[in-house]
């Protein structure tokens, strides 16, 4: 019989490993019952993930919908749209958008981002240490974590800097949990970005700059791509480009304040320290809970008796993978030195197998380096200008967004235990 999974289930939200942990000792791909009456395939161990997300016969293209209302509002066009991305699809499409996506986030364009990316950091650092002179406390998810990723990407699609301000508003909003705004504000927000990044498209035509998107636009309109690809491509990093680096800078923040043994080291580790860190959240704590829902195109024989009929659903878990004891020791220890290059007393990066935390196979994360440059310039900057930084609430009371897709806290709220100095004032 199935085990069953309720996502929405505030316990599992918080700490869905134990439940990993029972499904993986019964083998590294399982059928499960879902709360909605359905089934899929979860896929749990670390090796069968890292096959499965390269084998063609699990296609990322979901399966039509007999009767979909054809979209009648700008907000539903706009998630219509956004249906639309290069993680729905399968070559030859596939191949042909992420070509030219690769062509615009060249390494060098990527990392030409930095000295805007520390400026940034540092101006969202200064209105934390305001918040906390002001009122004591400060929410690192809402002050932090989120704002950054959406101001970086505010960057790579060249909107102008008196608009991300509205950008911000307008992702918070589509990104909110469901329960923490009315509908009607979540469908303005959508169709605005809808409207938005239609202009914006025909702006980076007219006048291209030297962003990536204006790179992406220019090589799209030479291989073919039409404006709906375009948008769908828009959207795409502007979700995945801050939702992931936003949980990844939130657990990561999470981890450090309650490991203080482990910031020590980081503080006075320096660069490879705290890339350490940055590795090491990423498989600890993936900001991916899941990949996006894959189908099998035909009948697929995993090994140990696990044999996929065709047509089921599968999810890699990517947050069941990073803590599989058959490639991580220890699993559940947040221990960076897992990830340090070189020899070190446990474990070197030779001897550590790499996360799978943005995906493997044809669908890699294309925004790798990306996000963790950002992290890797964001947590020195953050615990460096405030060194007495600690949880304003217990860690185990800290909600988490429900659902399989990402993972992350909702809210991190942080105190100065000691007084913030005149440094991280300025």
């Amino acid at each position: 019989m199935p085990e069953t999974l309720n996502p929405a289930d505030p316990g599992f939200a918080h700490d869905p490993y134990p439940y990993y942990a029972r499904l993986r000792a019964r083998g590294p791909v399982a059928r499960v019952a879902l709360a909605n009456g359905t089934h899929a395939w979860l896929v749990t161990g670390y090796d069968r993930a890292r096959e499965v997300l390269a084998d063609p016969r699990f296609s990322n293209v979901p399966p039509p919908r007999a009767g979909r209302p054809k979209p009648d509002s700008p907000a539903q066009r706009a998630r219509a749209c956004l249906a639309r991305h290069m993680l729905n699809s399968d070559a030859p499409d596939h191949l042909r958008l992420r070509r030219l996506t690769t062509a615009a986030f060249t390494p060098r364009r990527v990392d030409a981002l930095r000295p805007r990316i520390e400026r940034l950091t540092d101006g969202l650092v200064a209105e934390v240490s305001g918040l906390l002179a002001r009122e004591g406390t400060a929410d690192l998810v809402d002050s932090f974590a989120f704002p950054l990723p959406v101001l970086v990407i505010g960057e790579v699609l060249g909107v102008p800097e008196a608009d991300r301000a509205s950008l911000r508003e307008w992702t918070y909003r589509v990104g909110s949990p469901a329960d923490t705004l009315e509908r009607g504000a979540t469908d303005e927000a959508w169709a605005a970005l809808h409207a938005y990044f239609t202009a914006l498209i025909a702006h980076k035509r007219r006048s291209p700059g030297d962003d990536l998107f204006s790179a992406l636009v220019h090589d799209a309109s030479e291989g073919g791509l039409d404006d709906g690809e375009l948008l769908a491509m828009a959207f795409l990093l502007l979700f995945a480009g801050y939702e992931t680096t936003m949980n990844l800078l939130a657990s990561a923040s999470l981890l450090l304040l309650t490991h203080p043994g482990e910031l020590a080291a980081a503080r006075e580790g320096g660069e490879a320290r705290w890339a350490a860190v940055v590795e090491e959240t990423l498989r600890h704590a993936s900001p991916l809970e899941g990949t996006t829902w894959r189908r099998t195109t035909e009948p697929v024989d995993l090994g140990g008796g696990a044999v996929i009929p065709a047509e089921e659903s599968v999810l890699v878990v990517l947050a069941a993978a990073g803590r599989d004891p058959e490639r991580f020791p220890d699993p559940d220890a947040f221990r960076p030195a897992r990830y340090l290059t070189g020899p070190a007393a446990d474990g070197g990066a030779e001897r550590t197998a790499p996360h799978l935390a943005f995906g493997h196979g044809p669908h890699f994360c294309l925004g790798s380096r990306l996000a963790r440059m950002e992290a890797a310039i964001a947590l020195p900057r953050l615990f460096g200008a405030l060194p007495a930084l600690a949880p304003a609430t217990e860690p185990e009371r800290l909600p988490y967004r429900p659902g399989l897709l990402v993972r992350g806290p909702r809210e991190l709220p942080v105190t100065a235990v000691a007084p913030v100095t005149s440094a991280a004032r300025r």
